[in-house]
C-alpha cells in the first residue's frame, strides 16, 4: 500500500488505521495478514536483484548504521543495462511485460495459472482506487459526451433528409456499457478503479527468455488476454512491478470492483507452517500441507470417515510422523488391535490391558507434577465416581454417595502424604476397605458396588501398576476387554495417560494421544464425560488429543461429541456416508462445493480443516512400500 503524505506521523497513523480495516476484513474469510518487517522487504528484494545468492543474505541494522553501510549496497546487483525490449541483470536476463488487452470475461484463474509458471517471475496487480463521487462525475460526463455525439450523427443525417437511420452499433454498445457501468456505481454500490497488470521474468540466456516471454503470452491469449513488451519502457515497468510502492506504468484499465475480483492471485488455500509435520498434499495445488498443530488455540482433533476411507491409514501416518520427526511422546488407546505392527517397527512398548494379562494399571497412581495446578485428591475423587457410577448404573449415585466417596478417597490419600514416601500408593483395595470403615448405610451400596472390580472376576485395575509408561511411543491394547469391564478400562487407561501428560508437561514436552475407534467413550456416558474433560484439561498440560471413529452417526447423537467437535480446530474429513454429510455440513458450516470432496472420496482423501482453513487434501501411501505393509489394515495386505 501507498500513498502521498508529506508528514510521516500522518502516513503511519494512515497505514495503522488501513492496516487494522484489512486485517478484520481478511479475518471475515478466515485468512490474515501481517506486515512485512524491514529484514524480510530487504530479503525480497535481495532475492529478485541476486538470484542463485539467496542464502548469502545478511543485514544488521546497528552494524550497519555503525559501519555506514548503505543498505542498498547489500541488495542492488552488480550491473543492470536496459535494452529497448529487455534487460541484462547480474549475468541474468529479465523481461517487463503488462496486461495490454482485457477479455470481455475473463476466469479467476488466470493470475494464478501466470504465478504457476515455473520461472523467477514477479507479478504485480496496481489498483488506484477512485472516490465514488468522482466516479460518478467521471460516468456522468462520458454518457453526456456519447449523447452529445450520437445527437451531431443525427444531425448530419438529418441534414441529408435521412430520417429514419439507426444508430451506428458501435455508439449504441457505448452507451449502454457506460449507463451500466452508472447503475453499478450507483445501484449496486460497486467501486471505480484504475488498475494495470505487470509481471517480470528471469532467464539465464536470451534465449530461454524469449521463449520464456512466449509461454507467457500464450497463457495470456488463452484467457483472451493480450500481454505485451514494454518497449522502451523495462526501467519504469520494473520500478513499477517491485514492490516499492510506486506505478510508472499509465496502462491503466478502468474497472469496477466486481471486474476487479477476477484478477485473484490465489486459486487454493495453503497450509505450510514451519516446524509443521506433513498432512498429504493439497488436492488442488499438490503442494504439500505442512501443519503445526501446537499453534493452534485448540490442537486436538477428530480422524472421521467411513470404514475404507483411509482414516486409520492417515492416523497412523501421522504417529510415524510425530514419532520420527519431533522428540514428543506418543500414546495409543488401541481397541482394534491394529496398531502393534507399526508400534512395533518404531521401538515401541504395546501394554495389552485384559481380564486374563498380567499388565495392570492403577487409576490411583500419582506422580511428580500430577495436578499442581489442581487438587489432586479430588480429581482422584472424580475418577472413582465415574468408575462406580458405571457399576452402580446411571442416576443411582446420590450426593450422600458422592461425598462417601469423596470422605474416603481423601483418608487414604492423606495417609499416603503423612508416610512421606514410606507408604505405597494406595490401590482400589484400600480404598474398599476404607468405605467399609464408614458408619454410613450408603457406604454399604458403595462397597457392593466396587466389590466386583477389587475382590471380584474384575479386579485388573485393583493391583499395582506394573506397566512400562516410559517408552516414547506406548499402545494401550484393550481389544480383550469385555462390554462390561470397558468403560472403566477407558476411563482408566485415559486416567493413566493423564499422569503421563502431567510428567512430561514438567519437562517441557508435548504428548501427543491418539484414541482408535472413540465412538466406544460416547456409547457410555460417564466415560464420554471423561474423554470431554480430559479434552479440556490436557490443552494446558502440552497435551494433543486425537480421536477417530467411523461410526460418526452414532458419536452425533451424543452432544459431548458435538460440543468436542466443534470446538476441535483440526479435523480430517475422509469419505462419508450421505447421512454423516447433512450432519457434518450443518454442524461445521462447510459449503456444499466443499462437501463433494468428502462424497465418494478415494481413500485417502478428503477435507483438512486446520483453524480457520478448509482444505482439499490427498494422502495416499504407496501400496508397495514398506509403511504400507505396517499400516494397511485390509486383509491379506498387512
Amino acid at each position: 500500500m501507498s500513498i502521498p503524505q508529506r508528514k510521516i506521523e500522518e502516513t503511519r497513523s494512515y497505514f495503522r488505521r488501513v492496516d487494522g480495516n484489512l486485517t478484520k476484513s481478511l479475518g471475515r474469510l478466515d485468512s490474515t495478514a501481517r506486515e512485512v518487517a524491514n529484514h524480510d522487504r530487504l530479503r525480497i528484494l535481495h532475492d529478485f536483484f541476486r538470484p542463485g545468492e539467496e542464502q548469502y543474505f545478511t543485514f544488521d541494522q546497528t552494524a550497519a548504521i555503525r559501519h555506514g553501510v548503505d543498505f542498498k549496497d547489500l541488495v542492488c546487483p552488480d550491473g543492470i543495462s536496459f535494452k529497448a525490449g529487455h534487460f541484462e541483470m547480474g549475468g541474468k536476463y529479465g523481461r517487463v511485460l503488462f496486461l495490454k488487452e482485457y477479455a470481455s470475461y475473463i476466469e479467476d484463474d488466470m493470475i494464478s495459472d501466470l504465478s504457476d509458471f515455473d520461472r523467477s517471475l514477479m507479478l504485480s496487480i496496481d489498483i488506484l482506487p477512485i472516490p465514488t463521487d468522482e466516479a460518478v462525475k467521471e460516468i456522468q460526463s462520458r454518457i453526456l459526451g456519447i449523447e452529445s455525439d450520437i445527437t451531431r450523427w443525427q444531425q448530419r443525417q438529418n441534414d441529408r433528409n435521412n430520417f429514419t437511420a439507426a444508430i451506428p452499433y458501435e455508439l449504441e454498445q457505448l452507451r449502454a456499457e457506460t449507463k451500466e457501468f452508472l447503475s453499478d456505481l450507483t445501484e449496486r454500490d460497486q467501486r471505480m478503479i484504475f488498475a494495470v497488470v505487470t509481471l517480470v521474468h528471469i532467464a539465464d540466456t536470451l534465449e530461454q527468455l524469449d521463449a520464456d516471454t512466449e509461454t507467457l503470452l500464450s497463457i495470456g491469449r488463452e484467457h483472451l488476454c493480450q500481454f505485451s513488451v514494454l518497449r522502451y519502457q523495462q526501467e519504469d515497468g520494473l520500478n513499477t512491478v517491485l514492490p516499492y510502492g510506486l506505478r510508472r506504468v499509465k496502462a491503466l484499465r478502468t474497472l469496477t470492483t466486481e471486474s476487479a475480483v477476477v484478477l485473484m492471485p490465489y486459486r487454493v488455500q495453503e497450509i505450510q507452517d514451519p516446524g509443521g509435520l506433513s498432512y498429504g498434499i493439497n488436492a488442488i495445488s499438490r503442494n504439500l500441507l505442512i501443519c503445526d498443530r501446537k499453534r493452534l488455540i485448540s490442537p486436538h482433533g477428530f480422524y472421521l470417515g467411513v470404514s475404507g476411507s483411509g482414516k486409520s491409514m492417515g492416523m497412523k501416518d501421522a504417529i510415524t510422523e510425530v514419532v520420527l520427526g519431533t522428540g514428543d511422546d506418543v500414546i495409543i488407546i488401541d481397541a482394534e488391535r491394529e496398531y502393534g505392527p507399526l508400534a512395533k517397527a518404531l521401538g515401541g512398548e504395546i501394554i495389552e490391558i485384559s481380564p486374563h494379562s498380567q499388565h495392570h494399571i492403577s487409576p490411583l497412581d500419582l506422580a511428580s507434577g500430577y495436578a499442581d495446578d489442581e487438587n489432586p485428591v479430588a480429581m482422584k475423587s472424580e475418577i472413582i465416581t465415574s468408575i462406580l457410577e458405571q457399576q452402580m448404573g446411571a442416576g443411582r449415585m446420590s450426593a450422600s454417595h458422592k461425598s462417601i466417596i469423596d470422605r474416603c478417597t481423601s483418608n487414604i490419600y492423606q495417609n499416603y502424604f503423612q508416610g512421606k514416601g514410606k507408604v505405597r500408593m494406595p490401590l482400589l483395595t484400600d480404598w474398599r476397605e476404607e468405605v467399609l470403615k464408614q458408619a454410613d448405610p450408603e457406604a454399604r451400596e458403595i462397597a457392593l458396588a466396587a466389590e466386583l472390580i477389587t475382590e471380584g472376576s474384575l479386579n485388573v485395575f485393583a493391583h499395582p501398576t506394573n506397566v512400562n509408561m516410559d517408552n516414547r511411543l506406548v499402545v494401550l491394547d484393550l481389544y480383550e476387554m469385555g462390554e462390561q469391564l470397558r468403560p472403566t478400562a477407558l476411563v482408566v487407561t485415559l486416567e493413566a495417560i493423564q499422569v503421563r501428560v502431567m510428567e512430561n508437561r514438567k519437562r517441557g514436552k508435548f504428548t501427543w494421544v491418539f484414541i482408535d475407534e472413540c465412538y466406544l467413550y460416547f456409547k457410555y456416558h460417564y466415560s464420554g464425560e471423561f474423554l470431554y474433560r480430559a479434552w479440556k484439561r490436557f490443552r494446558k498440560y502440552a497435551g494433543i488429543m486425537t480421536a477417530a471413529t467411523q461410526n460418526v452417526e452414532e458419536c452425533l447423537k451424543s452432544e459431548t461429541a458435538r460440543l468436542m467437535l466443534a470446538n476441535s480446530e483440526f479435523l480430517l474429513l475422509f469419505n462419508q456416508s450421505a447421512t454423516d454429510r447433512a450432519e457434518l455440513s450443518k454442524l461445521l458450516h462447510i459449503s456444499d462445493t466443499q462437501m463433494g470432496y468428502i462424497t465418494n472420496a478415494d481413500p485417502g482423501h478428503g477435507l483438512l480443516r486446520f483453524g480457520g482453513a478448509l482444505v482439499p487434501f490427498a494422502n495416499t501411501i504407496p501400496r508397495d512400500s514398506g509403511l504400507y505393509r505396517l499400516m494397511s489394515t485390509t486383509p491379506g495386505e498387512s
